[in-house]
């Protein structure tokens, strides 16, 4: 069946070439033991947010060069039905909300051969939540945070987990309202992270006029994890208008990172209305925002962009070590050759690309192979990057090439060279990093 899948989605790529230009770059993150990778592919589109046909996950010992091609053609382990590629992953295990969205699920991919492994379940108690559309946060190795809008976005409601047990720890609503009179709503996840050095949640949500119309401006409110207490709101118009993962909250995507002295970053955005000749009205585009709060400080810095001029929306964004990130964008003014008065911005155009931000200076340089830019990829919802043991696996799926492919980016070297290839037939969507024992 799924060769036949294969065959009937076939899709053409960019070549590989190899790099002959290093640049130097940070020193190694710190190596992480007995990990292998989980490949993972969608059917019949790119997947995420309840895009295409299915998912499969086929898991590899390496992504590095001098691998076998990862073959997808009746091996591997599909999701289709019950879980989705939306999830938490934290060691061995995966987490999310199943299909039937009235649990908490515990499960892992044992092989290549079988169903996935249900290890535990929790199903809800008080608070509900739909799958796909939740946020997280860790506040220690097996406490597991919750939180999303409940069902009619007016308010914001958590749980907490032991991952361990997969029990219930507590639950209840946050003490936030809306702060703006005219809103109507929350965002539907926004996003959570937690800072371990004071020991602090930071919720960064929007509010809304409706469920497709938001208002401008990005809310901080900073909670007590013991009490689930709200301490701190801040609000900011001027920097940015909303996180990338107001909608799925880190399910599909990394937007949040800290370095080495306690410095938050979050990938944001906002509109831009641009001109095209031809155009009866100015069109709006996306375009990113990298902010930061600094350590101690709980609210954003309004002296930092580290995103300016932007070419597009960041859409990742992963710290690399030595105040350098790597970012995967949207270039969201690529004319669409179908409609001279619009630009790209379809899920599987070939418009995305990968760049390593200076957080110093804010400069940006794009990723080079053989003295040449990455090519572009496909992919919106992707995730195909890991950072492991001083490298950064980047996946791409480019429009003229039989296969998908992995670049392999040493990051104390700069150096980039082809790791393993994908086979073509599926469209090549995430890179997970599981932790072995």
């Amino acid at each position: 069946m799924l060769l036949a899948v294969a065959a009937l989605f076939s899709l053409t790529f960019t070549a590989c070439e190899k790099n002959s230009a290093p640049e130097p770059e940070p020193e190694p993150e710190p190596e992480v033991a007995n990990v292998v990778y989980d490949v993972v592919v969608s059917i019949g589109e790119h997947g995420g947010m309840n895009q295409g046909e299915g998912t499969i996950v086929r898991r590899v010992s390496s992504l590095d060069a001098g691998q076998p091609m990862v073959d997808f053609n009746n091996k591997g382990v599909v999701l289709t039905g019950t879980y989705t590629m939306e999830s938490i992953v934290k060691g061995k295990y995966y987490y999310q909300v199943p299909e039937s969205a009235d649990r908490f699920v515990k499960f892992e991919i044992v092989d290549n051969n079988t169903s996935p492994k249900e290890i535990a379940s929790c199903p809800f108690v008080k608070n509900t939540y739909k799958q796909r559309n939740y946020t997280h946060a860790w506040i220690d190795d097996n406490t597991l945070v919750i939180m999303a809008a409940n069902g009619d976005k007016d308010k914001i409601v958590w749980t907490k987990l032991n991952a361990e047990t997969m029990a219930i720890v507590a639950e209840g609503e946050l003490d936030l309202k809306l702060q703006n009179p005219q809103a109507k709503m929350f965002s539907t996840s926004g996003l959570l992270v937690y800072r371990k050095a004071d020991n602090k949640l930071f919720y960064f949500h929007t509010e809304k006029k409706s469920a497709r119309v938001a208002y401008p401006g990005l809310y901080t409110s900073v909670i007590n994890p013991a009490s689930m207490t709200v301490e701190t709101i801040s609000y900011t118009d001027e920097l940015t208008e909303e996180t990338v993962a107001s909608a799925y909250g880190e399910l599909l995507q990394t937007s949040a990172f800290f370095t080495e002295d306690g410095t938050m970053y979050v990938a944001c955005l906002h509109a831009t209305d641009v001109e095209i000749a031809g155009a009866s009205k100015p069109v709006s585009v996306e375009d990113g925002d990298l902010l930061r709060i600094l350590p101690g400080q709980t609210s954003f810095d309004p002296t930092y962009n580290g995103y300016k001029n932007p070419e597009g929306k960041m859409l990742t964004v992963q710290y690399l070590g030595n105040n350098k990130a790597l970012a995967y964008s949207t270039d969201g003014r690529i004319p669409n050759p179908a409609d001279p008065t619009a630009f790209l911005k379809g899920i599987s155009d070939y418009i995305h690309f990968y760049s390593i931000i200076d957080l110093t200076t804010g400069q940006r340089t794009k990723v080079k192979y053989n003295g040449s830019d990455l090519p572009y990829s496909a992919g919106r919802f992707a995730q195909r990057t890991a950072i492991v043991n001083g490298k950064a696996y980047i996946g791409v799926s480019t429009e003229t090439a039989a296969n998908p492919c992995v670049y392999v980016y040493d990051i104390a070297t700069g150096n980039v060279e082809k790791g393993v290839e994908i086979s073509g037939g599926f469209y090549f969507d995430m890179i997970r990093v599981i932790e072995v024992e």
